[in-house]
């Protein structure tokens, strides 16, 4: 059965009618691409909305890694997101700059670590701005919280989980990325990068989930276009991007159909396109 969209999505009328609300906590996860030339920090401290705490993606992860924006060890993000204020006993309603980006990534990352009750704001900070919804530029000073990490392992799967994966096909595998990456007719952002995709994955670009205003589509227009991509929603799923963020998306979708059997390639391309030992197809899904 799908989901109440309150454990998935949340509206933007919904947000300011619970803004006061004592156990709620707003976070603004925006981070965008080197192209965009933006810098999300930044966006923060000049309007956010009222009562929102700034979460680094690339500082609240494994810096450890070669990889970018990797999960961190559970000590680490109970630390960091207690300092926000963020902690057991909290409905966190996470949130944008682009509309529904980045916000799903850490919406997952929550999930990951055993905090279920959180949700991605549909439409973002575009769609709150577009309706003249209030935004300051105060800096919150939150109270730390107690945070209980509780890490979900059937929501992570690593390389060689997916390459064992490849021979039997047990949990379909989806790409968010574009098409032309996807089939490695156009470069990788990330140099040291091959081009193409995981064999025997499926494609189904992240921004194809969307409507025009930025929401997320409704049940039956997302049941189509997993469809359509060749995935059966009701069966297990591993999403894959190029590096973990926008696969957060497909699990969004995919956890509002009601599939509760969705993992994601953490590593995603930045990982595999980057290993000769693990293979790759070219050319469109087969």
């Amino acid at each position: 059965m799908p989901q109440s969209d309150a454990n998935i999505l949340v509206s933007t009328e919904w947000l300011a009618d619970h803004l006061s609300a004592p156990d709620l906590c707003i976070v603004d996860a925006s981070w965008y691409l080197p192209n965009a030339k933006r810098d999300p920090a930044l966006e923060y401290k000049e309007a956010h909305i009222p009562g929102a705490v700034f979460f680094d993606i690339d500082e609240i992860c494994d810096t450890e890694s070669h990889l970018p924006h990797m999960l961190p060890k559970p000590e680490k993000f109970a630390a960091r997101v207690r300092r926000l204020g963020l902690g057991d006993g909290n409905r966190i309603i996470v949130y944008d700059g682009a509309g529904v980006f980045s916000a799903a990534r850490v919406w997952w990352m929550f999930r990951v670590m055993g905090h279920d009750d959180v949700a991605v704001l549909d439409g973002g900070l575009p769609k709150w701005l577009a309706e003249n919804r209030p935004t300051d530029d105060m800096p919150p000073r939150p109270r730390e919280r107690h945070f209980t990490a509780r890490v979900n392992t059937l929501m992570l799967r690593d390389a060689e989980q997916v390459k064992d994966n490849l021979n039997t096909m047990s949990e379909q595998i989806i790409d968010a990325r574009g098409p032309k990456r996807f089939s490695g007719e156009e470069k990788e952002p990330r140099p040291g990068l091959r081009s193409g995709h995981i064999p025997g994955s499926r494609n189904l670009p992240f921004s194809q989930l969307f409507n025009d205003d930025g929401t997320m589509l409704k049940d039956d227009a997302l049941q189509e276009k997993f469809t359509a991509a060749g995935i059966d929603p009701s069966r297990p799923v591993i999403t894959s991007c190029g590096s973990g963020i926008t696969a957060a998306i497909l699990q969004l979708g995919l956890l509002r159909l009601g599939n509760r059997h969705v993992s994601m390639f953490d590593g995603s391309w930045a990982e595999w396109g980057s290993s000769e030992d693990l293979p790759i197809e070219t050319g469109p899904a087969q």
